[in-house]
C-alpha cells in the first residue's frame, strides 16, 4: 500500500494533501517522542521522516500509549497481556504519515 501511495503521488494522480495529512497529534508525537527513521521522506525527501511507536491493550488508554524509550516496549514485551503496537512512520516537514508496521508484544501475545 505504501509503495501504491507513494507511486500514485509521483505520477501526479495524488496531490501533496492526499498523502500529507498526519494530525496534529502526531506530528506533535513525532517532534519529541520519534526515532529517526532509516530514510529520508519518500513525498518531499527531508531527513525528517521518524517512527512513532503506540501501543495498544488492556488496561491502557482506547488512545492508546505513545512510547517514548525503547525500554517501555521492552516492559510491554515482558508482562503478562497480548499488546498490539503500531509504528507510523511520519515526516514534520511535509506531514506525510504511514502505518509502517504492526507487531504483538507480551507473554500472552500470540495465544488464543
Amino acid at each position: 500500500m505504501r509503495r501504491h501511495l507513494i507511486a500514485e503521488f509521483k505520477r501526479g494522480r495524488l496531490s501533496r494533501l492526499d498523502v500529507c495529512d498526519a494530525h496534529p497529534e502526531l506530528l506533535r508525537a513525532a517532534e519529541h517522542l520519534g526515532e529517526p527513521a532509516p530514510e529520508p521522506c519518500p513525498i518531499c525527501e527531508a531527513e525528517t521522516l521518524v517512527n512513532v511507536s503506540y501501543v495498544f491493550g488492556t488496561r491502557l488508554p482506547p488512545f492508546g500509549r505513545c512510547i517514548s524509550k525503547k525500554s517501555e516496549l521492552l516492559r510491554f514485551a515482558r508482562q503478562d497481556g497480548d499488546f498490539s503496537c503500531y509504528v507510523v512512520e511520519v515526516c514534520g516537514a511535509c506531514r506525510w504519515n504511514h502505518l509502517a508496521k504492526t507487531y504483538r508484544l507480551g507473554r500472552g501475545a500470540g495465544r488464543s
